[in-house]
């Protein structure tokens, strides 16, 4: 195994549209997830259950969502950011390869947000490799006190020669986390435009994975009505090379 095949994406919580015209997506997304074929998928803002979307919606899945896009053969892993008055919602991780172990931090920056990141090890071929799935604030001076709390957390529970990717829903619009990115060794494909947000016009580079320890090789956004329709954000899928 010389590369290793990461997608980073915000499915929207399984449901798009406002009111009367919402439509469920998150039988859709269960095949897109697998086409993407990838050996992580990170996701957010995924559902683990909705009382009123439970009642709204005919084919509103029993299980979580994350075991629902998990591909056969696959572990998904899921922990809470947000509690809702009708249920609750976080990043998830699945992975091709085994889990040896998982956990969640809060990194809330105020109490009209909250927010977490999902910690996974996954072992790949014989060598731990570690994952950081984060969703990021909307307001830049949060997303820059968010980052200095990934980093702590870095830091603390992953190992310095470990290899490590963070990816997820960054909310940075203006590539202005790159530098603090850096400072923790992190780097993404800083020099392509990967634009996933808005679904329909993709003007905002959001959605971003940033690797410590393997090399970027390539990076791409899927297009397509199909993916227009699912989320408001696109998937963005990386190759990376394992050391």
């Amino acid at each position: 195994m010389n590369t290793l095949r990461v997608a980073t994406y915000n499915i929207h919580k399984g449901v798009q549209g406002l009111g009367p015209v919402r439509r469920l997506e998150i039988h859709n997304l269960q095949q897109a997830v697998a086409q993407l074929n990838a050996d992580i998928v990170c996701l957010q803002e995924v559902r683990g259950f909705n009382r009123k979307m439970q009642r709204h919606f005919t084919h509103w899945p029993a299980d979580g969502q994350a075991q629902v896009l998990a591909p056969a053969g696959y572990e998904a892993i899921y922990r809470t950011n947000a509690v809702t008055r009708h249920g609750e919602h976080g990043n998830a991780l699945l992975s091709r390869w085994p889990v040896l172990g998982h956990g969640h931090h809060d990194v809330s920056d105020h109490r009209f947000e909250q927010r977490g990141l999902l910690h996974v090890t996954v072992q790949v071929s014989e060598r731990p490799v570690h994952v950081v799935v984060v969703h990021l604030g909307l307001i830049h001076a949060s997303r820059e006190r968010q980052v200095q709390a990934v980093g702590r957390f870095i830091e603390r529970e992953v190992p310095p020669g470990a290899p490590l990717i963070v990816a997820g829903d960054f909310n940075d619009w203006g590539v202005r986390l790159h530098r603090p990115m850096a400072d923790f060794g992190l780097h993404t494909f800083e020099d392509v435009r990967l634009p996933t947000y808005p679904a329909r016009l993709p003007l905002l580079h959001l959605d971003r994975i940033y690797a410590r320890g393997l090399r970027l090789v390539h990076a791409h956004v899927p297009h397509g009505r199909a993916w227009q329709r699912m989320s408001d954000h696109l998937p963005l899928v990386a190759e990376l090379a394992l050391p």
